[in-house]
């Protein structure tokens, strides 16, 4: 696929959404499924959520993510990449992927708490607002994800710990996985940031990998940062490994997933307006890269 500029070229799921609503149910239901996550295979998931958090930004343009039809060519091609297992996305961008039959063979997960609005007055009280376990047991999907940012000097996050805890075991009833992305998180001047600090993100696994009464099916969803291996020695758990938006060049965000992708535990990348929106627009050549990065090594053979 290449990008295109039609405009009119998404125009037929306004059409399937006014007449025919439960088409993107059917779709769902039809949808040929993964064939099943394996130890030494590492899988590449394609992160589309940010969006329905009201973050548009990708490095200095503030509302790069804003055409959804843009969005829409980006990940269609992405997505046919045979290297890319799967999506992680909202709903409306999930059911829009599932009409354009861009799902069939691919690892599904929905973004579950988006109420954490970006710029928020009260963003770390980040509500369940996106899938449900329920809804993603009827689409069919792997599982499901959640933002968890653990701000020790606001209320709201022993609430959204709380609730986070709930999303965990109601997916786990589900034989669902939960996939926790968890931050130590800190206000200056208004805004949220994110502690990235080595520290911090060991302290924000350790109370993250305890939430919910079972962590059966819990994966963790980590940022790359210095020192990895003491971040990885703090989990059993599976973990696949965000991009964030990144401020260095391609090439040295690579290197740093690459030495991180041969640690014990970690099981791929769910990296999203990294590999969508590079900075030379080669789409397919970015996630090509990313994907030379994994191991997909047969079972037993790794």
């Amino acid at each position: 696929m290449a990008l295109d500029d039609d405009p009119r070229r998404y125009a037929h799921l306004s059409t399937i959404r006014l007449e025919d609503p439960e088409a993107i149910a059917r779709a769902a239901h039809s949808r040929r499924r993964h064939p099943g996550l394996k130890a030494g295979r590492q899988n590449f998931i394609v992160a589309a959520d940010h969006p329905a958090r009201g973050a548009l930004a990708v490095g200095s343009d503030p509302v790069a993510m804003a055409d959804r039809r843009q969005l829409l060519d980006r990940l269609q091609i992405a997505l046919a990449n045979p290297a890319v297992d799967g999506i992680l996305a909202s709903p409306d961008i999930m059911d829009d992927l599932l009409l354009l039959g861009a799902l069939e063979g691919k690892l599904v997960f929905g973004s579950m708490n988006r109420g954490g609005l970006s710029g928020l007055v009260n963003e770390i009280d980040d509500r369940f607002t996106g899938h449900t376990a329920a809804a993603l047991q009827a689409l069919g999907a792997d599982g499901g994800k959640m933002l968890t940012r653990i701000c020790l000097g606001d209320p709201d996050t022993v609430a959204m710990l709380e609730a986070t805890a709930k999303a965990i075991d109601s997916l786990a009833e589900r034989k669902l996985i939960a996939m926790v992305e968890p931050f130590l998180s800190v206000r200056e001047k208004g805004k949220v940031r994110n502690d990235l600090s080595t520290d911090a993100v060991i302290k924000s696994v350790a109370i993250a990998e305890g939430l919910g009464s079972t962590s059966a099916y819990t994966w963790m969803k980590l940022p790359v940062v210095a020192d990895m291996e003491r971040v990885m020695a703090a989990t059993t758990m599976p973990t696949v490994l965000l991009g964030g938006d990144p401020d260095n060049s391609q090439d040295q965000v690579f290197a740093t997933w690459e030495a991180a992708l041969a640690l014990p535990g970690v099981q791929g990348l769910t990296v999203g307006r990294t590999l969508l929106y590079p900075q030379d627009g080669d789409v397919a050549g970015a996630v090509a890269a990313a994907a030379s990065l994994l191991n997909h090594a047969p079972e037993g053979l790794e």
